[in-house]
Formats: structure tokens, C-alpha cells, sequence
């Protein structure tokens, strides 16, 4: 029997969802990667084979979801998220969505440019490398470059699950899967730019609060995408939403991911060159 794309959604959802859950049920053992940055004390203990001495502190006094020894739970877990939001989108809340006149001049001539997100990646993965992963602020930055890495994954696979029409290709915002090159749901861009700034501001609100002013990047690329008709209301929610579960996920890591797959020379940093 053939369902409707909808319920196809709904069901591969559920699906991954149920593998989700056994795999976040199954004991995993710490790789080497997830064993940088802990003393070496607690390192040598994690190694596969021996007793576990001690456990590393938690990084923040909060937490929704346990730290995770693996990336592929968080980036499994963001896509269910953006799942779920896209199901409830196609299901009603499209109605929440109208068009909106044109405008690209100004402050919002930034929204025509692709460059703007892959700009603040390069610029946080240039810090990343310049502080490795021995610092407190180069092990955030790593992390929000495991967080953008982690959205922009989820979100092509939800754009290629959803398959919304443009505000510039229609003025209809119930048009769904309409084929793989209409993917509108949900906003690459803030998806992206969104899982940057997270994870900074979850490490460093605490203590330093007037980071929480990174917020304004992503809600003002939220409104340009919007008044450029590069996507419908509801898909920036739904990216801004993918953005910070991934870099809530990240976060949560045990070691940054990517910084656990490059030479330890990452790790110390290029500034240890400099002195």
C-alpha cells in the first residue's frame, strides 16, 4: 500500500527514533577520541580494559541530555527534531506562513549571499586551529565546529525529506514535495550559523553573559532569509531550532569530534608555535 509522503516522514521517523533509543540503551566504551582534553589520570583509566578511576566534571551545573560518547547520537537525535517540527509544519502550522515584500537592499543585501555562513565557519574553525584543543575557549570552538558540521548534515537530510517550494518559486506555503531541489524546510543558513554561536554561549553564559549577544547573528539572518523569500517563516524557526539542538548536542560531547579524527598537532594549537 502506498501512503502519503507525510506519513512516509512520520514513519521513517518513528523508525530511526526506535534505533535511536537502542543505541542510547547500549553500553559504549570511550574511543581515543573521546579521551581528549581529560586529565591523563582519567584517560588512562577510560582506556578500554582497565577500571574506570575517576569521571570528568560535568561542563555546566545544567543538563537535558547526558554527555554522549558518541556524534552520531546527537546528529540522529537533531534530525528527529527537525523531523518532528516538519511532520507539525506539514500537518498545519504552514498556515502560520504568508508572503512578505521583497527586500535585499540595505542591512539585508547579506541574505543573497551564501558566503555569509560559510565566512563565520571559516572564522571559527580559524580560531579552533589557532587555539587547539588545550584551552578552554579552543575546546568551545571546536565544538561549535562539530555543532555546524552536525546541522548542516541534518539539514540537507531533512531538505531532502521535506522537499518545500521557495517563497520565490511560489506564493503557496503548502507545497510539499515538490522533488529534491526544492528545499526550503528548514534554513540551511541558520541552521548553520545558529549551532556556531550555541555551544559558546552555553559554555561561557555563566560567567560571562554578555555572550548571549551571539543570539542576534542568527535571528537577524532568521529575518533577511525571510524578507529575501529565501524560505517561509516556519523553515528559519525550524532551523534556528536544528541549530541548537545540535550545538546543545555537541556541547554534551565528551571531546570535540572532529578535533578527535585530526593529528595531535590540532590539539595543541598553532599559537604552542608561536612561543
Amino acid at each position: 500500500m502506498m501512503l502519503p509522503d507525510g506519513l512516509k516522514c512520520l514513519a521513517g521517523a518513528v523508525a530511526l527514533g526506535a534505533c535511536l533509543c537502542q543505541a542510547q540503551a547500549t553500553a559504549v566504551k570511550p574511543s581515543s577520541a573521546d579521551l581528549v582534553g581529560l586529565p591523563p589520570s582519567i584517560a588512562s583509566a577510560s582506556a578500554p580494559g582497565r577500571v574506570l578511576a575517576a569521571a570528568p566534571a560535568p561542563r555546566s551545573n545544567w543538563s537535558l541530555y547526558p554527555a554522549s560518547p558518541t556524534f552520531g547520537v546527537g546528529l540522529a537525535d537533531t534530525y528527529l527534531i527537525g523531523a518532528a517540527l516538519g511532520v507539525l509544519d506539514y500537518a498545519g502550522l504552514h498556515h502560520l506562513d504568508h508572503p512578505v515584500q521583497q527586500q535585499t537592499s540595505g542591512i539585508w543585501s547579506i541574505a543573497k549571499s551564501p558566503q555569509f555562513p560559510a565566512e563565520l565557519i571559516g572564522l571559527t574553525l580559524a580560531g579552533a586551529i589557532w587555539e587547539g584543543g588545550n584551552s578552554r575557549l579552543g575546546k568551545t570552538l571546536w565544538q561549535s565546529v562539530d555543532a555546524a558540521a552536525m546541522a548542516g548534515i541534518s539539514t540537507q537530510a531533512l531538505k531532502w525529506t521535506f522537499q518545500r517550494s521557495r517563497p520565490s518559486a511560489t506564493n503557496n506555503p503548502n507545497q510539499w514535495f515538490q522533488g529534491v531541489h526544492q528545499q526550503s524546510f528548514p534554513s540551511g543558513d541558520v541552521s548553520s550559523i545558529t549551532a556556531l554561536v550555541t555551544p559558546i554561549i552555553l559554555e561561557y553564559h555563566q560567567t560571562n553573559p554578555g555572550v548571549d549577544a551571539l543570539a542576534a547573528i542568527p535571528v537577524f539572518d532568521m529575518a533577511a532569509r525571510i524578507k529575501a523569500h529565501g524560505h517561509w517563516m516556519t523553515d528559519t524557526v525550524a532551523g534556528a531550532v536544528v541549530g541548537v539542538a545540535s550545538g546543545y548536542f555537541a556541547h554534551r560531547l565528551n571531546s570535540p569530534f572532529i578535533l578527535g579524527l585530526l593529528p595531535g598537532g590540532f590539539y595543541m594549537g598553532m599559537r604552542e608555535s608561536f612561543r
